[in-house]
């Protein structure tokens, strides 16, 4: 079995409600059987740039800048390694490409109750 559990929050800064600048921390944990794993850091953004730091629990730190125009997102982060593993690997790249569409919020719905007749 797999756990995975994913906590975050986006919040405002600099005065704009427009979500053009923010902060967001964010927490993961994972486990499966024997393994686990829990990453934590946050994301600062303002418009169309991202930047962030991650610090995975006990091996590595990640560092990621960004652009996100429309529904695309673009990405670049390094992985710096701290464990044991430090000597064996000079960390890792990568690049990322995401597309993040909009979530409209459902409609609620009113159902009338009918009055019962005597």
């Amino acid at each position: 079995m797999k756990i995975t559990a994913h906590a975050g929050a986006i919040i405002p800064i600099g005065g704009n409600r427009d979500g053009t600048t923010y902060i967001s921390p964010n927490f993961i944990y994972q486990q499966q059987r024997d393994f686990k794993q829990y990453n934590i850091g946050f994301y600062i953004a303002k418009a169309p740039l991202v930047g962030g730091i991650w610090y995975r629990g006990g091996d590595s730190f990640i560092v990621l800048v960004g652009i996100q125009q429309g529904i695309f997102k673009f990405g670049y982060s390094y992985d710096i390694t701290v464990s044991k593993l430090a000597n064996a690997s000079a960390g890792s790249h990568e690049l990322s490409l995401g597309l993040q569409f909009a979530c409209h919020p459902k409609k609620k719905r009113f159902r009338t109750l009918k009055c019962p007749s005597f």
